[in-house]
C-alpha cells in the first residue's frame, strides 16, 4: 500500500564566534586537549552568571533576514530542564516561547522558527570503562532551525540541508562541517495514507546528507511494514542512525515540551531587538552578501553558464572565483565564457578538490589559456596538457606550452609532411578507406596528432587528409 511521506527538518549548527554564549571561554570545541576551554559559568558553578553572547544573536538575525523570516522584536532565554551528563547545570538555555526568528523560506520550503540556545558537551564511551564528558563543547552557541513539516521525499529533504550549509557558509556564520558535529541534522518522519499526519518518529545522530536520505528511506520501509500488517507498532520516540548498519534502532520515548518545563531564565535579561542599533533591519541588510540562489541566477544570466555549473560555482568558493577572475579578464563573451567553464569543470575540478587549492593557475592565466585556444595556438589536448602543467607549476600558459613543443602547428609544408608519411604508413587503411569506409578519416587525423606529439592543428590536418585521399 501507498503511504504519503511527510518530514520536518530540525537543524543545529554551532556559530563562529570567539567565546561560548553566555561567557568567556574560547569556542574552540575541537581543542586537542579535553575540558580546557572551560570556565565556572559554562561549568554551572554556584553564583555564576551568565552574559548573553552579541555575536552570536546578531549571526542568527541574518540567517534569519537571508530567510526572508520575521525578526522578533521581544525575545528572552529560557531553561530547557532535563538531566544528563553533558548538561552540566541540569538545563539548557535555549529559546521557547519567543525565538528570534520566525517563518521564512529555503529551497521550497518553510520555516517554523530559528532560535538560539548552547551547546552541550561531549561524551565518549569507552565500554566497560565507562563514559568521558568533555565540557569544550559545553556552552558554544548553537542555532537551531526547524522546518514546517511540508517536505515530501527523502530528496528534497537533503536538498534543504545542502542549501542550508552553503547559506550558512555564505554569510560566514558556521563552518557547518556535518562530519564534525558543526551541523547536526534530525528528521522528524511520518507517512499516511491521508493528509493527516500519521505517528512521528525523530532520528537523530545523520551527519551526512546521504545519511538523511538513508534513514528517511529506512523508516519509511520500516514503517509501511508496520502499517501493512507487519509486527510492531510505531510509537512517537527518538531513533539513532546506524552509519554502519544502515538501520535506525529506538533510543528514547520522544519528549514533549512539557515533559522540559520551560521556563524564562531569571539571569538573563530580556531583549527588545529594536533598541539595538546593529539588530535594525536596515543594518542587518548591508551585512547581507550575495546570496546563494542570487549568485547561481546572476551566473546564468550574466555569463550564459549551464546550470549544474552554475551550481558547482556557487557550492565552490574556490572554482567560482576562479570562474569570475577568468571572465573579467578576458570579457563577457559566450565562446570564451563557455570554454573557462568547461575547463574548470572538466579539467581543474579534480585537482582542485583533491588539493584544496587551485595551485598555479589564476584568473588571468586561464583566460590567457582560451586565448591561446582560440588563436589557433593550442589544440585541445594541448591545451589539457598545458593547463597540468600550469597547475602543478605556476607560470605564463605560452611559455609553458613553447617550451614543452605544445604550441599548435599550422605550418601546412609541415603538416603535408607528416600526413604523407601516415599514408605511407597505412596502406590496408587507406585502401579500405577508398572502399568506402569514410568513418577512417578520424584514423588519419589521430595518427596525425599522434606524429606531431598532439600539437598539429586536427581541422588542418583533416582538410589535407581529405585532400590526399582523393
Amino acid at each position: 500500500m501507498s503511504y504519503k511521506l511527510t518530514v520536518g527538518l530540525e537543524v543545529h549548527a554551532e556559530l563562529k564566534t570567539k567565546t561560548k554564549m553566555f561567557c568567556n571561554s574560547a569556542n574552540d570545541p575541537f581543542n586537542a586537549e579535553p575540558n580546557v576551554n572551560i570556565c565556572p559559568v559554562c561549568m554551572a558553578h554556584p553564583g555564576t552568571l551568565p552574559v548573553i553572547n552579541k555575536q552570536a544573536v546578531h549571526h542568527v538575525l541574518r540567517v534569519g533576514t537571508a530567510l526572508g523570516s520575521d525578526i522578533a522584536d521581544f525575545t528572552e532565554f529560557d531553561r530547557k530542564n532535563y538531566f544528563y551528563p553533558d548538561i552540566p547545570k541540569g538545563y539548557q538555555i535555549s529559546q521557547y516561547k519567543y525565538p528570534l526568528v520566525s517563518n521564512g523560506m529555503l529551497n521550497g520550503v518553510a520555516i517554523e522558527r530559528v532560535h538560539l540556545e548552547e551547546d552541550t558537551a561531549s561524551s565518549s564511551h569507552e565500554g566497560s570503562e565507562g563514559s568521558l564528558v568533555d565540557f569544550n563543547r559545553a556552552g558554544v552557541p548553537l542555532m537551531e532551525l526547524v522546518t514546517k513539516p511540508v517536505i515530501h521525499t527523502a530528496e528534497e529533504a537533503s536538498a534543504f540541508a545542502r542549501e542550508l550549509q552553503l547559506l550558512l557558509r555564505t554569510l560566514g556564520v558556521s563552518d557547518a562541517n556535518m562530519e564534525k558535529g558543526e551541523m547536526r541534522v534530525e528528521a522528524n518522519i511520518s507517512i499516511s495514507k491521508t493528509d493527516t499526519l500519521g505517528t512521528k518518529v525523530e532520528v537523530k545522530n545523520l551527519n551526512s546528507f546521504r545519511s538523511v536520505e538513508r534513514a528517511i528511506a529506512y523508516e519509511v520501509e520500516r514503517m509501511t511494514k508496520i502499517l501493512d500488517g507487519g509486527p510492531g507498532e510505531i510509537v512517537q520516540e527518538t531513533r539513532g542512525w546506524n552509519e554502519s548498519k544502515q538501520i535506525t534502532f529506538s533510543q528514547r520515548k520522544k519528549e514533549s515540551a512539557h515533559d522540559y518545563r520551560y521556563f524564562p531564565d531569571p539571569d538573563l535579561p530580556k531583549l527588545k531587538i529594536s533598541e539595538i542599533p546593529e539588530f535594525s533591519n536596515d543594518s542587518l541588510k548591508k551585512t547581507m552578501p550575495e546570496l546563494p540562489w542570487e549568485k547561481r541566477a546572476r551566473f546564468v544570466r550574466e555569463y550564459g553558464v549551464k546550470p549544474e555549473n552554475a551550481e558547482v560555482f556557487v557550492a565552490d568558493k574556490i572554482l567560482g572565483g576562479l570562474f569570475e577572475d577568468a571572465v573579467k579578464d578576458i570579457g563577457v563573451n559566450r565562446p570564451s565564457t563557455l570554454l573557462i567553464e568547461n575547463y574548470i569543470t572538466s579539467d581543474l575540478v579534480g585537482l582542485i578538490k583533491s588539493t584544496g587549492s587551485i595551485g598555479g593557475v589564476t584568473g588571468k592565466a586561464l583566460a590567457d589559456l582560451v586565448t591561446m585556444i582560440k588563436a589557433g595556438d593550442l589544440s585541445s589536448r594541448g591545451a589539457k596538457d598545458t593547463l597540468a602543467i600550469l597547475y602543478a607549476e605556476g607560470g605564463h600558459p605560452h611559455e609553458i606550452a613553447k617550451k614543452h613543443d605544445l604550441i599548435q602547428k599550422n605550418d601546412i609544408p609541415a603538416l603535408k609532411k607528416m600526413v604523407a608519411e601516415v599514408l605511407l604508413a597505412n596502406p590496408t587503411v587507406v585502401a579500405d578507406y577508398k572502399s568506402g569506409k569514410v568513418a577512417l578519416l578520424q584514423f588519419f587525423v589521430g595518427q596525425g596528432m599522434k606524429a606531431s606529439k598532439g600539437s598539429g592543428n586536427p581541422a588542418i590536418l583533416k582538410t589535407l587528409f581529405e585532400e590526399a585521399l582523393k
